[in-house]
């Protein structure tokens, strides 16, 4: 398995991940649940689109 390959599973998982967590948050009734559920789905979306443009190699790492 090359690094490209574990990078576009991880992104993956991670899209998934989002969309699984924006479902909640629109079922959710308390209106404090559905805003932290929305904070994690920009944080989740934000970390994709970077490990996203790493693997295209159009920005690299902070060290």
């Amino acid at each position: 398995m090359s690094e490209t390959d574990e990078s576009h599973r991880r992104i993956q998982r991670m899209r998934e991940k989002a969309m699984q967590v924006e479902a909640d948050a629109e079922r959710a009734g308390d209106p404090e649940e559905r805003r932290r559920l929305q904070q994690e789905v920009r944080r989740l979306e934000f970390d994709c689109e970077q490990e996203s443009m790493m693997a295209a190699g159009d920005i690299y790492p902070t060290e």
